[in-house]
C-alpha cells in the first residue's frame, strides 16, 4: 500500500528526531507490512530513499533503492533501522532532491563513502556501506531520521529563497 509522502512546512515533524523502533517491534507483521508499504511508496513517487517520518511514521526506519526500481537497474534495497554512520571517509558534492520538497534540487556537499550500523526488519545487526549515490543517499535519509532536511546544507540565502518559494506555493494551493 502506497502512503502520501508529507511535505516540507505542510508538517513540522519532519524536524524532530524519530524515535528508535523498540525491540518488540522487530520480526512483526506490522513492521515487514510498513517496510513493503515504504518501497511501493517510494517506487511510486521515485525517488530512491524514504525515511519513516516521511509518510508520518516517526520511527528510525528508512529504505533505500539506488535503482529507483527501474527495470533496467539491478536493485540494491536496503533496510536500515535505527541506523548510526560508523565511519565516514572523503568528499563528494551532487545535486540533491527530496520526496518532501518536490521540485528543488541543490548541490549538497557528503562524505563520499559511509559504513552504517543498523538493525534489519528481523531485526538483526547489520552492517552496510556505500561509496558516491548510496552514500549519500545513506546520509540524506538518515538524516530525515534525525529531524535534518537536505536544505540545512544549502546556505542561508538558498535556503531562505526555497523557504520563499514554497510559502508562495502553498499561497497559491500548488502546495499540498
Amino acid at each position: 500500500m502506497t502512503h502520501k509522502v508529507v511535505r516540507y512546512l505542510n508538517n513540522s515533524n519532519l524536524e524532530r528526531p524519530a524515535a528508535p523502533v523498540a525491540e518488540a517491534e522487530f520480526d512483526t507483521p506490522e513492521l515487514h507490512q510498513l517496510v513493503e508499504d515504504m518501497f511501493e511508496t517510494m517506487y511510486a513517487s521515485r525517488g530512491l530513499g524514504l525515511a519513516a517520518p516521511q509518510i508520518d511514521v516517526h520511527k528510525r526506519l528508512t529504505v533505500i533503492d539506488t535503482s529507483g526500481g527501474e527495470e533496467d537497474l539491478e536493485p540494491n534495497k536496503v533496510v536500515l533501522i535505527n541506523p548510526e554512520i560508523i565511519f565516514k571517509e572523503g568528499k563528494q558534492t551532487g545535486e540533491e532532491g527530496c520526496l518532501s520538497i518536490p521540485g528543488f534540487r541543490e548541490p549538497v556537499r557528503r562524505h563520499k563513502r559511509v559504513t552504517v550500523r543498523a538493525r534489519n526488519a528481523k531485526g538483526e545487526i547489520i552492517e552496510a556501506s556505500g561509496e558516491d549515490l548510496m552514500a549519500r543517499a545513506m546520509q540524506h535519509e538518515i538524516d530525515h531520521l534525525n529531524g535534518v532536511l537536505f536544505l540545512s546544507h544549502l546556505s542561508s540565502l538558498k535556503r531562505e529563497l526555497i523557504k520563499r518559494k514554497i510559502r508562495k506555493l502553498i499561497d497559491a494551493g500548488d502546495w499540498e
